[in-house]
């Protein structure tokens, strides 16, 4: 029995996606959106691809992680809780090469991300296999918290200062409603919670949950968005340090990381290029060969959930 026995498991089901926290190397929560299926077991299996491998090595190096499901775009619900779960990870230092092992996952993205079922067949697949070099990612729950959905923006949260346009993360913070702070409680562990940054002096004013034990420290900012379809997708963070202000909490942020660049249709060639270099590096540094995906296992599910979309 896991802390998820007690929880809406159809609405964490629901869920298009999760904001996904591991600890970085220097204690900086480092948060991504990730899609997630939860298993038989109670555990919850993510994946992610070489390209991408520093939420594995992290883990490798500090078990303890966080999830957050609190956009629900694409799932249907309406006024859905949002479902805070901390636990520990595991990465096995595997390559899957194929969907054996984690078919319901893969059947899962093919049928919620219907463009991606093109990956797997030319011309598509010839720059797309780094796509399919995975790394899987379990999730033990250990707790498990549910929360309201984020109250509408009230007339005061749109406030700011003149200076508030030279904060890093400005343009990309603006562009959105609402960003999910990563921050550590006392013991260190990530903790999550979605929040309305408001521009103040030195950095971004936060309110969160009394739940959620954010105490001073490296922390960052996630905005993502994807539509129904999980296309169109865009994501940023924004690194910085987490202080107390008066009776609320200030991210003085320093740096900007957008891995899959602006959103613009130049930015494609740019992604392209730094996944395949990323992808590279982790096996050199391992001594290994460019495995070779097994496209068969793909294209049978990608066709099943075809089918199963003109039904």
């Amino acid at each position: 029995m896991t802390p998820l026995d007690e929880s809406p498991l159809d609405v964490l089901d629901a869920y298009r996606t999760c904001e996904f926290a591991t600890l970085g190397r220097d204690g900086t929560p480092a948060t991504w959106p990730t899609a997630v299926r939860r298993k038989e077991d109670g555990t919850l299996l993510l994946t992610t691809s070489l390209a991408f491998a520093q939420k594995a090595l992290n883990i490798r190096r500090d078990a303890r992680v966080a999830l957050l499901f609190s956009d629900p775009t694409g799932s249907g619900l309406t006024d859905a809780p949002q479902i805070f779960v901390s636990g520990r990870a595991e990465c096995p230092d595997e390559i899957m090469t194929g969907p054996e092992g984690a078919e319901d996952y893969w059947r899962m993205l093919f049928e919620r991300q219907p463009h991606s079922q093109s990956y797997v067949s030319a011309p598509a697949r010839w720059t797309m296999d780094w796509y399919y070099l995975r790394l899987l990612i379990t999730v033990v729950p250990e707790q498990v918290i549910l929360r309201p959905p984020l109250a509408a923006p009230g007339p005061d949260t749109a406030g700011g200062t003149d200076a508030a346009g030279s904060l890093p993360g400005a343009a990309q913070l603006a562009a959105y409603s609402s960003a999910v702070l990563a921050a550590r409680d006392v013991s260190g562990a990530p903790v999550l919670a979605r929040t309305r940054p408001v521009p103040a002096d030195g950095g971004y004013a936060l309110e969160v949950p009394a739940d959620c034990a954010a105490v001073p420290g490296p922390a960052s900012l996630l905005v993502h968005r994807h539509d129904d379809k999980m296309n169109h997708m865009h994501n940023a963070l924004v690194r910085g340090r987490l202080e107390t202000a008066g009776d609320g909490l200030l991210l003085a942020p320093d740096k900007v990381v957008e891995p899959m660049g602006t959103g613009r249709a130049s930015d494609a060639l740019k992604v392209m290029r730094s996944t395949k270099r990323a992808t590279n590096r982790y096996l050199e540094r391992r001594g290994l060969a460019r495995p070779k995906v097994r496209w068969d296992g793909f294209r049978t599910l990608a066709t099943a959930a075809r089918r199963s979309d003109g039904a």
